[in-house]
């Protein structure tokens, strides 16, 4: 299945465009971060570590997940 993945250098939000309803949860949660009119869309330098987790943890269809770094989350 078709991935986009967009870094921190904590964490990596995975985007699974398939999967995506357009609830957009994203957006109205960290607008700073989610942009579907911007390219990149996701801006993961916007938001915290913590934020980022939080919001993709409310994606209705699991679109968004995360992948942590393995040097930061042991």
């Amino acid at each position: 299945m078709e991935t986009h993945e967009y870094p921190n250098g904590e964490i990596t939000i995975l985007w699974k465009p398939k999967l995506c309803v357009h609830a957009a949860v994203c957006v109205k949660t960290l607008s700073k971060v989610y942009n579907p009119k911007a390219r990149p869309w996701i801006k993961t330098e916007n938001a915290t570590t913590q934020e980022l987790i939080e919001q993709v943890a409310k994606c209705p269809s699991g679109a968004l997940s995360i992948k942590k770094e393995p040097n930061n989350f042991e």
